[in-house]
């Protein structure tokens, strides 16, 4: 199982730019999706983002395009979530996930980042 901590979480106000990564120590994400995922209290867990560490391609949540950027760093082992133009409706804790290529199943969790937008 990967190990992945986010953080960059923070208050920020609106129109506010933040940038959020995950990092899985001393490992690598070849072979894997990573994926960012939000939560507020009382709603399920929300598809943000993902990319294919191998190849790069990526895919978001029609709530974030335009605004949000994932990316990943090869030599850091290390994915970003870019947010520009932040609204208070995207205050929410963050995860990171990891799941096999092979698989459709996200089997690793961060242990989350909040982000406040203050309006």
């Amino acid at each position: 199982q990967v190990q992945l901590v986010e953080s960059g979480g923070g208050l920020v106000q609106a129109g506010g730019s933040l940038r959020l990564s995950c990092a899985a120590s001393g490992r690598t994400f070849s072979g894997y999706a990573m994926g960012w995922f939000r939560q507020v209290p009382g709603k399920e867990r929300e598809f943000v983002a993902t990319i294919n560490w191998t190849n790069g391609k990526t895919y978001y949540a029609d709530s974030v395009k335009g605004r949000f950027t994932i990316s990943r760093d090869n030599a850091k082992n290390t994915v970003y979530l870019q947010i520009n133009s932040l609204k208070p409706e995207d205050t929410a804790v963050y995860y990171c996930a990891a799941r096999l290529i092979t698989n459709s199943v996200w089997a690793s969790w961060g242990q989350g980042t909040q982000v406040t937008v203050s309006s």
